[in-house]
């Protein structure tokens, strides 16, 4: 079913593989989500890249809730036009909370362990979320509760330790790069993580951890 007022959507994100736009969907405020075509690929291929990235995210994001990682519920999906529709949470991300002067560090610290458990569940789970910025967690109840993934467009099922370790190294790069306080936020992830991934933890972060000096050392 197509989404009311589908032609009046308002644009609210463009990324280098889609566009968001804010719409209404059964009376719902809804995010339609649509998967840009490509020029530069030969259509054949695009058309079935664009179908298989939407139906993947879909799948990855019903998933992820099924592990009990809270994310965007999926509405509809819309394969030949490579659109997907999904609930639209309110709240802050993790990089406005980080970037706010006026948050505790106790609050932020919470927050951040919370994300770190979530994180561990989606690895113990066997998915990798692989585009993990901090402007992907988002707090739909604030930063005492437990946050939501977004954008799994980049995630993969049955990962490898790479793709894993991945994720907890921009996690990390961005708590360094955007807080003061960071080795206390980046020792709560850790513990969070650990707590969400009790038997994959300790390789991950070893993982991490490589893939930090290559990427100082390249």
């Amino acid at each position: 079913m197509s989404p009311d007022s589908d032609s009046e959507g308002r644009a609210v994100s463009r990324g280098a593989e889609a566009t968001i736009r804010s719409v209404e969907w059964m009376g719902l405020e809804a995010l339609l989500k649509e998967r840009d075509a490509k020029s530069y690929r030969p259509k054949a291929l695009d058309e079935r890249l664009r179908r298989e990235r939407t139906r993947t995210e879909a799948r990855l994001l019903v998933d992820a809730r099924r592990l009990g990682v809270r994310t965007p519920i999926v509405y509809d999906i819309d394969l030949p036009r490579h659109r997907l529709v999904l609930e639209k949470l309110e709240g802050r991300t993790l990089r406005q909370l980080l970037e706010d002067p006026a948050l505790s560090v106790e609050t932020l610290t919470s927050a951040v362990r919370s994300f770190g458990e979530a994180l561990g569940r989606l690895h113990a789970g066997g998915i990798a979320h692989g585009d993990l910025t901090s402007s992907n967690v988002l707090f739909p109840d604030g930063p005492e509760r437990p946050p939501a993934l977004l954008d799994l467009s980049m995630g993969t099922r049955s990962p490898g330790l790479e793709e894993l370790g991945i994720d907890l190294h921009l996690v990390e790069e961005d708590l360094k790069a955007l807080h003061e306080r960071s080795e206390a936020l980046v020792r709560a992830f850790h513990s969070g993580y650990a707590a969400g991934n009790p038997k994959g933890a300790k390789d991950v972060r070893a993982r991490a951890k490589a893939i930090r000096g290559r990427v100082r050392y390249a």
